[in-house]
């Protein structure tokens, strides 16, 4: 064998080690006894143990050195740049640090549940601590001189910079604060839904729209967790949603997001199964699918349209008088508490604003004992409204009980990217309005499998929206798209 056969080999076997690890995650979240949680923890440090030693071998090292790249296709040479960074990050991070970050953070989780269903802060913040300690600890190992913050971005968004990302957040929170106050002052208000919405007719929903949105049944599931996530790649991608009986549309919606992650999982090239290649290229890019199944296509006029006749004849209703009304109830915009709830024009300014706290943690400009007062000063200022218990405040979201501090700006540049994406696929599928209306994504689903989900992670994040979408990256498209439709909505 090669070197380069002798690392692909090396690397298939971490790789699914890896999936093993993750496979654990979900258990955790879905099915575990309640009771396991701390034996699951040690689980999960001891296999963490083993990655890092494969992700740290000198031999990874030695492979790469003998590796003639200029012999190389550009398939493998992609492998060899995500196997180099892999290594890179990998030798800066102590054994001990990386087992005990895994240790932490999964016990963190079951702890934050619990704090998070008594709306109990204190119970939470001392594992936080412990958390917010390691993390600190990893970003200083990682960025080597470097800012912190920076090193933990860059393992979600490979090349993004928290300077970078506060540029497009600057540029863009002037205008959707320009518009939200439009709105707000605009003399519109559409209704709430109401009525009953049985949890298991909810699901029949989640699944049927799972499926029209190219979500393969043969190769996922759909199960609840607290908190929705996707877990998994090539043939066995899971999703999880929540459901509410008295607001099908978190159910509904969460699920969208969710297939959009899981359907970008399943449409990479098999080749690319168990190597670097065979995931998502970033976060940013993953949120791009989830954020433009959720939002342009699953919030649009056309597919609200169906979703509304969809539901009258599963709950007998919904409270809506017709389908615009329905419409305008999906798309309402309010200051609400929950950053997966929110509307469009609200979601960037929930991501700014832990965008900017979490920063202040890693850097130690904010502790974790004043962390909710900080989070409540901020939602009053940015939201107009106070929070009113920790659940709708600092406990609502799972990310930084598992560690994932520089997430949450993918989130935002995910929107980003669905704003470009979203203008190349209206011009390329010109029949994108009427397959909507009768409740079928699959052409739009089927044009990003093509453009952004089959190469996997062969081209840079930057890269993968560009070859899509014929135009570097920028905020205008999104900008665009929101105004026109919010506009539209509010006769602004």
């Amino acid at each position: 064998m090669s070197a380069f056969d002798e690392l692909m080999a090396f690397q298939r076997e971490t790789e699914a080690l890896g999936q093993v690890m993750g496979r654990l995650g979900w258990d955790q979240e879905t099915v575990m006894p309640r009771g396991a949680a701390q034996q699951r923890a040690d689980e999960m440090g001891a296999l963490e143990s083993v990655l890092h030693a494969r992700r740290s071998d000198p031999r990874i090292g030695d492979w790469l050195a003998a590796v003639d790249e200029g012999a190389l296709d550009d398939v493998a040479r992609a492998q060899i740049r995500h196997i180099r960074r892999s290594y890179t990050r990998a030798l800066r991070l102590p054994d001990r640090l990386s087992a005990e970050i895994a240790r932490v953070t999964s016990r963190a989780q079951g702890i934050w549940a619990e704090a998070r269903a008594a709306d109990d802060v204190l119970h939470f913040l001392p594992v936080l601590t412990e958390v917010v300690r390691l993390k600190r600890e990893e970003a200083a190992a990682l960025a080597g001189g470097g800012d912190a913050y920076d090193a933990l971005l860059d393992d979600y968004e490979p090349g993004a910079t928290a300077a970078g990302v506060g540029t497009i957040f600057d540029r863009m929170r002037p205008r959707l604060v320009e518009l939200r106050e439009r709105i707000m002052e605009a003399d519109r208000h559409p209704a709430v839904l109401s009525g009953r919405f049985p949890a298991e007719s909810q699901m029949i929903l989640a699944r049927e729209v799972a499926t029209h949105f190219g979500y393969d049944w043969r190769h996922g599931r759909l199960d609840q967790s607290v908190h929705p996530f996707t877990s998994g790649s090539g043939t066995d991608v899971r999703i999880t949603t929540r459901v509410d009986e008295v607001e099908p549309l978190g159910c509904l919606y969460s699920t969208l997001h969710e297939v959009g992650h899981g359907a970008y999982e399943q449409g990479i090239d098999p080749a690319y199964m168990l190597t670097p290649l065979g995931a998502g290229v970033s976060m940013g890019v993953h949120e791009s699918q989830s954020r433009i199944f959720e939002n342009q296509l699953g919030r649009s006029r056309a597919f609200c349209g169906w979703l509304y006749h969809r539901m009258s004849e599963l709950f007998g209703g919904s409270g809506a008088a017709d389908a615009d009304a329905f419409y305008a109830a999906v798309n309402r915009v309010h200051s609400g508490y929950i950053r997966t709830e929110a509307d469009e024009v609200h979601y960037n300014l929930h991501i700014m604003l832990r965008f900017d706290l979490e920063r202040d943690l890693i850097a130690g400009r904010l502790e974790v004992a004043d962390l909710e007062e900080a989070w409540n000063a901020r939602f009053e200022a940015d939201f107009g409204v106070a929070v009113d218990k920790p659940s709708n405040g600092v406990l609502q979201d799972v990310h930084w009980s598992v560690g994932l501090f520089g997430y949450f700006p993918t989130y935002a540049l995910g929107n980003v990217y669905a704003g470009c994406l979203f203008t190349a696929l209206r011009t390329d599928v010109p029949t994108l309005d009427d397959d909507l209306a009768r409740g079928h994504a699959e052409p739009a689903t089927a044009w990003l499998r093509e453009h952004v989900q089959c190469p996997g992670g062969l081209y840079t994040p930057a890269e993968t929206i560009e070859r899509a979408c014929g135009f570097a990256p920028h905020e205008g498209p999104l900008l665009e798209y929101l105004d026109a439709k919010f506009g539209a909505l509010y006769a602004l």
